[in-house]
């Protein structure tokens, strides 16, 4: 695809996004992104007929790049063996508007969500976790798994879906491509009193994590909901918990597993410690002690889509640097 002129507009396709974003390279660049100056207005999030959402959310740095992800999202298309995530994310120039790159929307949320988690582990899991609980058998669960390897030395990873056969499938996957011990459970307080870390990724709208069994020094890492009706942890998860988020701003506003406790009286604002953008400045602690239980509900934000965008784009560039100097 190209414009007038010499200007080429470069479609980077899922597979592309995967190779120019390996893991401890976006999770750096998504701390680095937390740091940085950057606008990042409200996502603009609509409801279309019931069935899904609609979701456009930009970001952008002065004198740098301006990026927008637009994404419909259907979690009921898992039961038609559908993508529950479509779209598009268009980075462009903040100087001058030309469009740099379409760029496949569903793999860079699947990454910069999973990197995202990751980058939260770094500062709220205990260094030595080394099993880790993924509720969900979706595609996301698989990237969650890989990310969280990255940063803590975890060897085993357990399996919980309300299909086992997904379960299954999801846990021959990991032991083959990443070569970690991995098997389907279907005894949930069993597998929460082994967890170092235990990581939700459903489209659950009932809480599936009950915080009566989560064992002491547990990190729990909430993915799945994006709106204020989407529950994943019991009320006692949130009790139990030191709370941490992505952005403050967002999640006590469309995170259910934080808006509806709050609405309720269940927990209170003082209760959510900080988020992302706190942990990566300094100016909050993380973990604080060995026995704590820590938690961090991620909804997010157009910060970590610019972030992985401009990574895939930057890398793509460098290899094609040396290609046009010896032609």
């Amino acid at each position: 695809m190209s414009n007038s002129g010499e200007h080429r507009v470069v479609v980077m396709s899922a597979e592309q996004v995967r190779h120019e974003t390996p893991w401890l390279r976006l999770i750096d660049a998504l701390e680095l992104a937390f740091r940085q100056p950057l606008h990042v207005p409200e996502r603009v999030h609509m409801d279309v007929a019931g069935a899904g959402s609609l979701l456009i959310m930009p970001a952008w740095q002065a004198d740098g790049f301006l990026g927008v992800k637009v994404v419909q999202v259907f979690p009921r298309n898992s039961s038609i063996g559908k993508p529950a995530l479509n779209g598009i994310y268009m980075l462009s120039s903040a100087v001058t508007g030309e469009v740099h790159a379409y760029i496949d929307a569903q793999e860079l949320t699947a990454r910069r969500t999973a990197a995202a988690s990751a980058l939260a582990s770094k500062f709220l899991s205990r260094p030595n976790s080394r099993c880790q609980l993924v509720m969900g058998t979706g595609r996301l669960a698989f990237e969650v798994i890989a990310a969280h390897s990255q940063v803590r030395p975890i060897d085993r990873v357990l399996i919980w879906g309300r299909q086992q056969n997904k379960a299954i499938s999801l846990a021959q996957r990991v032991s083959k491509q990443l070569n970690l011990q991995a098997a389907p459970v279907g005894d949930l307080p069993a597998a929460l009193a082994q967890a170092d870390i235990v990581s939700t990724v459903t489209a659950a709208f009932e809480p599936i994590l009950p915080g009566q069994h989560i064992r002491p020094g547990t990190h729990i890492d909430l993915i799945g909901g994006f709106t204020p009706l989407m529950r994943e942890a019991d009320d006692a998860t949130m009790q139990r918990a030191t709370l941490f988020v992505d952005s403050l701003a967002v999640a006590q506003r469309e995170a259910g597993d934080i808006a509806d406790p709050l609405a309720r009286g269940i927990i209170a604002r003082e209760d959510i410690c900080g988020d992302l953008f706190d942990l990566c400045n300094g100016r909050i602690a993380g973990r604080r002690r060995e026995s704590e239980i820590t938690l961090f509900k991620s909804v997010g934000i157009a910060l970590e889509d610019f972030a992985a965008a401009t990574l895939a784009w930057n890398s793509l560039k460098s290899h094609d640097a040396p290609r046009r100097a010896n032609p």
